[in-house]
């Protein structure tokens, strides 16, 4: 069953974003439906987080996804190669969002291997968020689509982990940030192997 829309609503984007991990993630792109649960996630919380797109009130044709009512994805370009899937979060105007960054694949296997040119499955097939995007078919051309539409969504299928099974740590890739590049907003399933960069 999908996640009510009053799921995404909350104003605590660390909360959910800890509370998607084991959620199962899918797309129906061209018919096919593909998906796994989710391993890894990274909170973004608006506009007093300096890691998040939207801090300090950044309004901009890329961000203003962020600031629609929760719900929804965000889909950016990163580095002008990878797309990147987020989970809009809280109400409008508070521009929250979870960046997913691994997936454990569960469904349509044979067409996440294609998309992804590969030949057998290695975690690295959604391992970090560009790959989860690749594998899935997600691109900007569903940014701002709604997580209860029949292209894309997520599930919980009863699936969790007790606090003593998930990894809290800093995020990957957000040293600019300052004070804010040290906060615990990365959560993992620890010891899966589908997850981009486990700790040490």
């Amino acid at each position: 069953m999908k996640l009510p829309e009053s799921f995404y609503l909350n104003s605590d984007v660390v909360h959910l974003s800890r509370s998607l991990i084991g959620k199962y993630l899918f797309t129906c792109i061209d018919g096919v439906t593909t998906g796994g649960y989710i391993v890894e996630t990274e909170a973004y919380n608006g506009i007093i987080d300096r890691a998040s797109h939207s801090f300090g009130n950044k309004i901009t044709p890329r961000t203003k996804t962020m600031f629609m009512q929760g719900g929804i994805a965000y889909v950016y370009l990163c580095y002008g190669i990878h797309e990147m899937f987020n989970v809009v979060t809280s109400v409008e105007g508070q521009p929250h969002a979870i960046l997913i960054r691994a997936i454990q694949p569960t469904d349509g296997l044979d067409e996440m291997l294609y998309r992804r040119n590969m030949i057998k499955l290695k975690p690295n097939i959604t391992s970090g968020p560009g790959s989860v995007a690749k594998a899935l078919g997600i691109s900007r051309n569903i940014n701002a689509v709604s997580l209860q539409s029949d292209v894309l969504w997520i599930e919980d299928r009863g699936l969790s982990f007790t606090d003593d099974e998930i990894a809290a740590v800093p995020r990957v890739g957000v040293d600019y940030a300052g004070d804010d590049a040290l906060l615990p907003y990365r959560f993992y399933v620890k010891g899966n192997p589908y997850v981009s960069k486990p700790n040490k």
